[in-house]
């Protein structure tokens, strides 16, 4: 099982560093190829399927529901509180939740997506683009005149080629629970995010290699800004919330904790200084990731935000296209989100490749939260999931690389 599936499912770092770095997936790939799943605790499985489905599609197998319950009942009850999956698609539909025992669970409920809020903000970016208001070939200085790095273009940014530095992650905690839940509502604002990078150096030559990042989609959401005249939130809710009818999708300020018609109440195991531990609810919890991460949706909107935009509702074929290139080049010395030495990451979209099928989505990680939305391109199979990992140092993933490997239908990805 390869170190790309455990990024591609994971998109979480155990740096400290919340957002920007919590998101950016370099834990997954700390973990061992092929290492065994931990000891697995059955829980309740709740699941709700039609009895028949649509002719299955050549892109993928035909959708084992069987094989989706049995993944949702390894949920392992020391690590994971809760989980979902939703599969639709031309190839067959289906919904199953688990649980801790008397937790409710809304398939259908609201929860934050973490670095799937990358998307929106590239497509953004690609719309204004199309509209000749940004060049992707520019230097971001030409757009933000206090940006240090001269040589990076707005279009190195979005396929995490620029080689932009990670910024000075001591200011957003230590990495453990007890830390995060004793800050959850702090905030910081995308200008004292992007000034951590001051005074590093770029890890490469911009365009040379890939390594994913944050940072990158913070400075993109200034770009916007800066190009518009306007708050990215309000250009992410003109061009892409409203048009769509996502209700249940939003960027909170960052000053807003609030959840509302949360899917579940995702809690952290907090140590306690005589050995024992307590829970800490983190559903209130700050948005300050922003245009990177701190977007809140649910599994049918991301469906239908991920409909629209493979079928080409959102951006101009040239545009849309840059959502599936995948640039050509190695990935960075210490690039974490791919395997086999290439990019994966492409203007917004990552790529998964295993036995002929390809999908493309993306993960996404607060502390609490690790989810993601994934679909191939014929929109045959469509999959969103969401779990409710108590920890912050990737124990879901071998859970989550079976959710992903029975909602695709796979013996095996990598």
């Amino acid at each position: 099982m390869s170190t790309q599936v455990n990024a591609f499912v994971n998109g979480r770092k155990s740096r400290g560093r919340w957002a920007v770095l919590a998101a950016a997936g370099a834990l997954a790939t700390a973990l061992t190829v092929g290492a065994g799943a931990p000891a697995f605790a059955a829980g309740p499985v709740a699941v709700s399927s039609p009895a028949s489905a649509a002719s299955p599609s050549a892109s993928v197998p035909p959708l084992d529901r069987a094989a989706i319950r049995a993944a949702l009942a390894q949920r392992p009850a020391a690590d994971v509180s809760a989980a979902f999956v939703r599969v639709t698609g031309s190839a067959g539909r289906f919904e199953g939740t688990s649980a801790e025992g008397g937790m409710s669970v809304d398939p259908r409920g609201r929860f934050r997506i973490g670095s799937i809020s990358k998307v929106f903000t590239a497509t953004v970016v690609l719309q204004l683009a199309a509209e000749g208001r940004i060049d992707l070939d520019r230097s971001v200085r030409q757009y933000l005149p206090d940006f240090p790095y001269e040589a990076v273009t707005v279009g190195q940014l979005l396929n995490h080629t620029s080689g932009l530095p990670g910024g000075d992650g001591k200011a957003w905690g230590d990495g453990t629970t007890g830390w995060f839940a004793e800050h959850r509502l702090d905030s910081a604002t995308p200008e004292e995010v992007v000034a951590t990078m001051k005074g590093q150096a770029l890890g490469f030559d911009p365009g040379t290699a890939q390594q994913y990042n944050g940072m990158n989609t913070f400075v993109a959401g200034l770009v916007v800004e800066k190009v518009t005249g306007h708050r990215y939130a309000d250009e992410l809710r003109d061009r892409i919330i409203r048009p769509l009818g996502l209700r249940d999708t939003d960027l909170p300020d960052a000053d807003d904790p609030r959840l509302r018609h949360p899917a579940t109440h995702p809690y952290l195991t907090v140590p306690d200084t005589d050995g024992g531990s307590h829970r800490a609810d983190v559903t209130e919890q700050s948005p300050w990731p922003w245009a990177e991460g701190g977007m809140i949706s649910s599994a049918p909107d991301l469906e239908r935000f991920m409909t629209a935009l493979f079928r080409g509702r959102l951006l101009p074929p040239a545009q849309q296209e840059k959502l599936f290139t995948v640039p050509d080049v190695p990935l960075a010395p210490h690039g974490s989100h791919c395997v086999g030495g290439a990019a994966c990451m492409s203007m917004g979209l990552e790529r998964l490749a295993s036995d002929g099928i390809v999908v493309w989505g993306k993960t996404g990680s607060r502390p609490g939260s690790t989810s993601g939305v994934f679909a191939t391109r014929d929109l045959a199979r469509t999959v969103v999931y969401s779990t409710d990992p108590t920890a912050l140092k990737g124990a879901e993933t071998p859970y989550v690389i079976g959710l992903v490997k029975s909602a695709f239908s796979l013996d095996a990805i990598g």
